[in-house]
């Protein structure tokens, strides 16, 4: 029987469904069942700064410098890629390459959206490697699931224009991400759109809950509370939020948002890519996905993060010359609480059970950390930021590396050679001749 039609026929309806599907007391996973291996891409702009991000050593004794200090609890998971250049040419100035073929690995189509140099942009001519790898998951029944992949956002602006988006389902294809944690609560749990009806998703499935109950291990009913609880804490932000929304006006059935504007929202940052980092996590869990891309602002992203007491904008500061030393010291600061949304979020995997019975999240799941430019102020795209943190690609983690000067498409290739895809080109074939990196599997 299938999954789904399974748990219906222990009289629990579709929505409990949701939460239990994935549970290996049900039968559907368990330790000899096949590992649920995962992606998830991180982009947070500007470039950083090398002096203090880039380790001074290679191998497996390398060095944490300051920007990268917050995952030093994960170093033994971790590996660091330096030498990875993004060599696509072509229209649209630095930033909007930087983002736009990062990880489609191919020109910008012509167009009419002026950039700061004189060639203006359309969008990528490709896909993107994680819709790539999200269609190769969903061509084959065991590995399908509800979504697919989920492209989450943290303060993207209410645009879409070629700085604003990373993901491609195919050429002239942008995906745009969800930024609103409650949006996204709506398309993981398909909660009502009438706010003044809404009613607890979790009282309604108590009893679904308690049919199984004596069917789960208590290995189970603790995963499954975990994920309660997220849901009953985002549902408890919600009604706030419609309380709010509806105090002076009792006919608004407006599905709450957040404003998309970058600057009036800032002081909100933190608070939402926790809540995103959230739902990620627990999609995960109950295996809506197993790709994921997770996009903090945008290219040319000018945040203001004056919870570090910083109140000019990212961008900007990028800008700044090195001599600058004030600007320099609050470029790291800014870059080392990107690191530390890093951290977090493979925390919250490690300390949750994979429910396919194989570890934790995070052993079966591949944070990918990157960036459009690898330095804001000369805008080069050489040694472009990538950091990779945890277990779903099987390379040979806990190591610094230093490829020299390569495409990035060999990177890609890489992506796909760990997930058990290969391909002997991705993007633009004319930098994939050497095919994916050597000696990291």
């Amino acid at each position: 029987m299938k999954r789904r039609d399974f748990i219906s026929s222990l009289g629990v309806s579709a929505a409990a469904a949701n939460f239990l599907v994935g549970l290996p007391s049900l039968g559907f996973a368990s330790p000899t069942s096949p590992r649920r291996k995962r992606l998830v891409f991180v982009f947070s702009p500007n470039g950083v700064i090398p002096k203090h991000f880039w380790p001074d050593k290679t191998g497996k004794d390398y060095d944490l410098k300051r920007i990268l200090a917050p995952l030093a609890d994960f170093q033994d998971q971790m590996l660091t890629m330096k030498g990875i250049c993004n060599r696509i040419k072509g229209d649209g100035d630095g930033h909007m390459r930087g983002i736009g073929c990062l990880l489609t690995g191919i020109e910008l189509f012509p167009g009419d959206i002026q950039g700061g140099s004189d060639t203006p942009a359309g969008w990528s001519m490709g896909i993107s490697v994680d819709q790539h790898i999200k269609n190769r998951l969903q061509a084959d029944a065991a590995t399908r699931t509800r979504f697919g992949s989920l492209e989450f956002g943290v303060m993207v602006p209410d645009r879409a224009d070629t700085w604003t988006r990373m993901s491609y389902a195919g050429a002239n294809q942008p995906v745009a991400p969800i930024s609103d944690p409650y949006q996204m609560f709506d398309k993981l749990y398909g909660q009502t759109k009438n706010r003044q009806m809404l009613a607890s998703v979790l009282d309604d499935l108590a009893g679904d809950f308690k049919k199984v109950g004596k069917s789960l291990s208590s290995e189970d009913r603790q995963l499954l509370n975990l994920h309660l609880e997220l849901v009953r804490d985002v549902e408890k932000d919600l009604k706030t939020e419609f309380a709010a929304a509806t105090k002076n006006d009792s006919d608004s059935h407006a599905v709450p948002k957040l404003p998309p504007n970058v600057e009036e929202q800032n002081n909100n940052m933190p608070e939402i890519t926790k809540m995103q980092t959230e739902l990620l996590v627990n999609s995960f869990v109950a295996d809506f996905a197993r790709v994921a891309s997770f996009q903090i602002t945008n290219s040319v992203g000018q945040p203001r993060m004056k919870w570090l007491g910083i109140d000019e904008g990212h961008h900007g500061l990028s800008h700044e010359p090195d001599s600058n030393e004030e600007a320099y010291e609050k470029l790291i600061q800014i870059n080392t609480w990107y690191a530390e949304q890093i951290a977090h979020m493979a925390r919250r995997m490690k300390e949750t059970p994979d429910p396919s019975g194989h570890g934790s999240l995070l052993d079966n799941t591949t944070i990918i950390w990157t960036n459009e430019l690898g330095k804001g102020n000369s805008h080069t795209r050489d040694n472009i930021p990538f950091v990779m943190v945890g277990g779903g690609l099987d390379f040979r983690f806990g190591e610094a590396y230093d490829f020299g000067k390569v495409p990035h498409n060999r990177l890609l290739l890489s992506i796909l050679e760990g997930m058990g895809m290969p391909e002997k080109t991705f993007g633009n074939p004319d930098f994939c001749g050497d095919g994916a990196l050597t000696g990291l599997i």
